[in-house]
């Protein structure tokens, strides 16, 4: 059986509550929301196309990925 939660999902099958904005930029357009889901996993979409493909993540490559982010390993990025 398919799993109907997938990466590139489009964001209205995870329903419109939920989304929060826990970064934005300075411009206060261009914000990613993310929603945890009900098996854990973490859903991340572009506010501006909330219509638009979600990215689902497990709970294990969110903390991989923010533990990289806090210990610097994006900072190439800024």
């Amino acid at each position: 059986m398919c799993d109907p939660i997938h990466n590139g999902v489009p964001s209205r099958e995870l329903g419109t509550c939920g989304w929060s904005k826990p970064w934005s930029d300075d411009a206060g357009g261009a914000c990613v929301e993310v929603k945890r889901l009900a098996d854990g996993r973490v859903a991340v979409r572009q506010s501006t196309d909330p219509d638009g493909p979600a990215l689902v993540f497990t709970p294990r490559e969110v903390t991989s990925f923010l533990t990289g982010v806090k210990a610097g390993a994006a900072d190439f990025l800024l």
